[in-house]
């Protein structure tokens, strides 16, 4: 009796330290998502581009062009481009490019955009003032919308050796718009007509 008391504390010892691990990994699952997009907001990383309030103090004589590229996550309807492709900036300059985004459906739809920069070692000097892209859009059927980014080359970027080591005289703007809930008031919008 003793031997099989033995053996069902040991089995308790295990399934309460397997289930221990169980929620450890679960929780360490559920907190790199956002831990990693911090990462990649704060150093730049995989080309994520960086935000400030206001434009650049200073401006320089070297300029970058700045190509623009635009895609829809697939079976996504919308038609998404940009209005210029190529823009030529002196580094420090603002810069206010547009996208165009159409909904061709008969029905409204709600899109996010995500973005990145390339070369990924640009990202972190890719600042971005005002974008689209930080907020959900919604487009009515048959609407067209033009969407602004203001953005600006970090005149820091000139002092990074290892941009600098890959000769980087373009960078370019990626956006791709994903689907996302219709907000209750376009929603309820629907309903009504």
């Amino acid at each position: 009796m003793k031997r099989w008391w033995r053996n069902l504390e040991q089995s308790q010892r295990t399934l309460a330290s397997l289930i221990g691990v169980v929620i450890v990994m679960g929780a360490l699952a559920w907190a790199a998502v956002p831990a990693y997009n911090l990462f990649c907001r704060v150093t730049g990383f995989g080309g994520t581009t960086q935000r400030a309030e206001t434009e650049s103090d200073t401006i320089l004589d070297q300029t970058v062009e700045v190509r623009f590229d635009a895609s829809v996550e697939r079976g996504f309807p919308w038609e998404f481009r940009p209005v210029e492709r190529v823009m030529e900036l002196r580094i420090g300059e603002t810069g206010l490019a547009f996208y165009e985004a159409y909904n061709p459906t008969d029905h409204p739809i709600a899109g996010t955009a995500s973005y990145n920069v390339t070369p990924y070692a640009a990202g972190g000097y890719f600042i971005k003032i005002a974008c689209f892209c930080f907020d959900m859009q919604v487009l009515q059927p048959g609407e067209t919308a033009q969407m602004p980014v203001t953005f600006y080359v970090d005149p820091e970027i000139v002092d990074d050796p290892d941009v600098q080591a890959q000769g980087l005289n373009t960078i370019t703007l990626s956006y791709t718009f994903h689907p996302a809930e219709l907000p209750e008031s376009a929603a309820a919008q629907v309903e009504t007509n």
